[in-house]
């Protein structure tokens, strides 16, 4: 027989007929015994799942009855009775959440081990299974609450697994489905880095950027908290990134405001060198070397890579503090010209 909890209890036999479990509080008791599919339930287990911390006089009795309602509906000997509680003899593998509970786990693996479509696909078998929310006809038993609170989050853990590794495959960008996780789930980070990845990785930075900047905003104004290290992390890995196109987009010599006036023999000089895929011109600071390199580049036939070495940020070998190129040599300074041919 097949069971099911993801949902409203539903019990089939093995022809695919559906089997009536019975009023509320067979199928509650019903419900308990499939959370524990397998293993002995305690009648102490099963008063307080049923009633809570005020059991009615007579609790144990109330059971007994509801277990002898249950066994009219079942097969023979699918409810043993073991002294001290009960035991409903089924794989668990035969109750849709422990199958989904496995079959997560296994995907999670996959995901882990770098097999995003293999994951994909079992995830995805997972949560088919889910029909609505868990154990959602016997919620006003007091065990059925927090159950159906670690199922839900167990979902989304396994939707956010399933996103992340369809953001894995080559084919996959799931924007709009981790757009609707964000919005249903706003104070989760997890989405939101997926997001960012997804945004990122389709050539959106700016949008990926205005992602953490609103979890920041939301984060403070609810909770009096910043974002997680590995957030802020990925936050900085796309600022970068996004930096270093835009530092990288125009590769040519800039444009300049003025006419060049003499140098005539230093830019014949250049020109001599064209053949020449990388020229230094050194001299003292202030004699108009760039001005000079932007000239002799401008009129360079080949493809030219001007870098203005004077903003890099190079790593001081004393404090591992942004230098100057302009103060790391002695007193001397250079130029250079680059070209690719």
């Amino acid at each position: 027989m097949q069971f099911g909890i993801l949902g409203p209890l539903v019990v089939c036999s093995p022809d695919g007929g559906e089997v009536a479990a019975g009023g509320p509080r067979p199928r509650a008791l019903l419900a308990l015994l499939l959370l524990n599919a397998g293993r002995l339930v305690s009648v102490e287990h099963l008063i307080d799942g049923q009633y809570g911390d005020r059991p009615p006089s007579g609790a144990a009795n109330a059971v007994q009855a509801q277990v002898s309602r249950l066994r009219r509906r079942l097969p023979a000997g699918l409810i043993e009775s073991h002294g001290s509680g009960y035991r409903l003899a089924i794989s668990p593998d035969d109750v849709d959440a422990h199958r989904f509970e496995r079959l997560s786990r296994e995907g999670r693996r996959r995901l882990a081990a770098g097999r995003p479509s293999l994951a994909a696909a079992v995830l995805r078998e997972a949560l088919d299974l889910w029909r609505g929310p868990a154990l959602a006809d016997v919620s006003g038993a007091p065990f059925a609450v927090p159950q159906a609170l670690r199922l839900e989050e167990l979902r989304l853990a396994a939707t956010e697994d399933l996103l992340e590794a369809e953001l894995a495959l080559p084919e996959g960008n799931p924007v709009a489905a981790l757009r609707e996780l964000v919005t249903a789930h706003p104070l989760r980070e997890r989405p939101r880095g997926l997001l960012m990845r997804a945004l990122h990785a389709a050539g959106r930075q700016a949008e990926a950027l205005a992602v953490f900047d609103d979890v920041r905003r939301l984060l403070a104004h609810e909770l009096g908290a910043d974002p997680s290290p590995e957030l802020a992390a990925l936050h900085l890995e796309i600022l970068r990134g996004k930096r270093h196109r835009e530092r990288t987009a125009r590769i040519g010599p800039p444009a300049q405001l003025t006419s060049f006036v003499g140098r005539e023999e230093e830019l014949a000089r250049l020109a001599a060198l064209r053949a020449t895929r990388l020229v230094t011109i050194v001299g003292s600071g202030g004699t108009g070397k760039t001005r000079l390199a932007i000239e002799a580049a401008t009129h360079r036939t080949a493809e030219t890579c001007f870098a203005d070495l004077t903003l890099a940020d190079v790593p001081s070998p004393a404090r591992g503090e942004p230098a100057d190129v302009r103060r790391s040599g002695a007193g001397t300074q250079h130029e250079e010209v680059g070209a690719w041919g």
